[in-house]
């Protein structure tokens, strides 16, 4: 017993590697138009989130107006699930970075 015991302790320790491995931005042919593809469908989500915010507001105002709660509040809730997605859109980028940066540190 105490034999194997000297044997566990006295076996080197293994040390991982450094490995340091960074995103490649000319590995894979494609990546620019890739960005291109990215870029266009942010650009279609924010259009269709300030769709969204005008459909909510008139579906908002029509309730308000013609003595529905029920369909004022879902106009309510739709502004705001448009105005949520649109920060979403727009902060995509900026999350993305920041939780990449927070993994680098682990």
């Amino acid at each position: 017993m105490f034999d194997l015991l000297a044997n566990v302790m006295s076996a080197p320790l293994l040390v991982p590697m450094d490995i340091n491995i960074d995103p490649n931005t000319n590995g894979l042919p494609g990546i620019n138009q890739l960005r291109t593809i990215v870029g266009a469908v942010m650009t279609i989500g924010l259009i269709l989130s300030v769709l969204a915010l005008i459909v909510s507001a008139i579906v908002w105002g029509f309730g308000a107006n013609s003595g529905n709660p029920h369909l004022a509040s879902r106009g309510k809730i739709g502004v705001l699930v448009s105005c949520g997605a649109a920060v979403i859109c727009g902060a995509s980028v900026t999350l993305i970075n920041f939780f990449w940066n927070v993994g680098q540190q682990v």
